[in-house]
């Protein structure tokens, strides 16, 4: 299964690389894009499940690495919730 790590830059310019066990990431965000603190969270739930998912799905367990990932966003996230058009940006695939 192909992984991926993209790096994102958070609305204080703190840069975080993250990871993903899927490149369905990609259907998700655009290198070069911001989105805003709650839309950036969304895709992040979204795309992280699913890459869990399709680890479940071919190795009979989720990827915990995935929901770790999502579990650090989250985390990192709670602090630009009082702002929600502060903006995360996608800065590249690796």
């Amino acid at each position: 299964m192909p992984e991926i790590r993209f790096q994102i830059q958070w609305p204080d310019g703190q840069q975080e690389s993250c990871y993903s066990p899927s490149l369905v990431v990609k259907d998700y965000f655009q290198v070069g894009e911001s989105y805003t603190i709650t839309e950036f969270l969304n895709r992040s739930r979204e795309s992280l499940q699913i890459a869990s998912d399709r680890v479940k799905a071919k190795y009979g367990f989720p990827c915990s690495l995935a929901l770790g990932q999502l579990q650090k966003i989250e985390d990192a996230a709670q602090q630009y919730l009082k702002q929600p058009d502060s903006k995360v940006t996608v800065l590249q695939f690796k």
